[in-house]
């Protein structure tokens, strides 16, 4: 008898340690998503610089903006979109019902390094030319104190290659909180940067520009930010993350030996994380 009062007492003991227990849902696997024949017409127009064509292959453009959720009627905000490329695709793509944001170091701020002045000089130009680029616009930051717009007016924020030089530079929680703010609530913040080996230190990551996916996601939920998903649509097996000059050895940066060059171009662009975060 004292057996059998026992046995549901412990099954409820068992049940409670085993809900306990139960790991968390991971992320969710990305699955392919469709890409609006808008953005495949963005991304294949003749507007685009021939050299940047040429890189597809290595960054998918139509397959990284799907994943991302971008949509025609959005408001996105690209950081450091650097010389365009992704500019070329977006800024067209979002004329005619949403808002392409470019957001570029303010070049009122002195004793800057001079790329950036080049840059944001090239970007007002481009953006002039409203047949192409629509009404988009470039919004002035400042990187010691980030800030990219109203708070909640953005429903993408994207950033392509970039995570690596805040790690770097020690603003990179100024940097996630101000994606964070900018925000509205559900909107997407959507990474693509270099991968480095899991376990891999700060220092190295620092000194090759490769970051573990892991330094990202913690950099991200600090912010506010929830994980929704990832995406292998950038990946480069061939890329051991492991380079004499970090990921600037590889293309497109090219800083090795010209005795070098097949071996690197055989390799390709870096093996990259795509991370789909959003804003609860």
């Amino acid at each position: 008898m004292l057996l059998a009062a026992l046995v549901p007492a412990l099954l409820v003991v068992n049940a409670d340690a085993l809900a306990q227990a139960k790991p968390k849902p991971a992320p969710k696997a990305a699955t392919t998503a469709a890409v609006d024949p808008a953005l495949k017409a963005a991304v294949a127009a003749s507007t685009r610089d021939p050299k940047n064509v040429l890189r597809d292959p290595y960054r998918h453009p139509a397959e990284t903006l799907a994943f991302f959720g971008v949509k025609p009627g959005q408001t996105v905000v690209e950081i450091t979109p650097g010389g365009g490329w992704y500019t070329e695709i977006l800024a067209p793509y979002l004329k005619d019902g949403g808002q392409y944001v470019a957001a570029m170091y303010d070049p009122a701020i002195p004793n800057q390094p001079q790329y950036r002045y080049r840059q944001s000089e090239a970007m007002a130009k481009r953006l002039a030319d409203a047949a192409v680029y629509g009404k988009a616009k470039v919004q002035n930051f400042d990187p010691k104190a980030p800030n990219f717009g109203p708070a909640g007016s953005a429903d993408v924020v994207l950033t392509f290659r970039n995570a690596h030089n805040w790690v770097d530079d020690g603003t990179a929680d100024a940097y996630f909180k101000a994606f964070f703010d900018v925000l509205k609530p559900g909107g997407t913040l959507g990474v693509v940067d270099h991968r480095a080996k899991p376990g891999t230190d700060l220092e190295k990551m620092k000194t090759s520009g490769y970051l573990t996916e892991a330094l990202v996601i913690e950099l991200a939920q600090k912010a506010g930010f929830k994980l929704d998903a990832k995406s292998e649509i950038n990946a480069n097996a061939k890329d051991t993350a492991d380079h004499p000059k970090g990921v600037w050895t590889l293309p497109p940066t090219n800083q090795h030996e010209a005795t070098d060059d097949a071996k690197y171009k055989a390799i390709g662009e870096s093996d990259r994380m795509t991370l789909r975060f959003v804003k609860p």
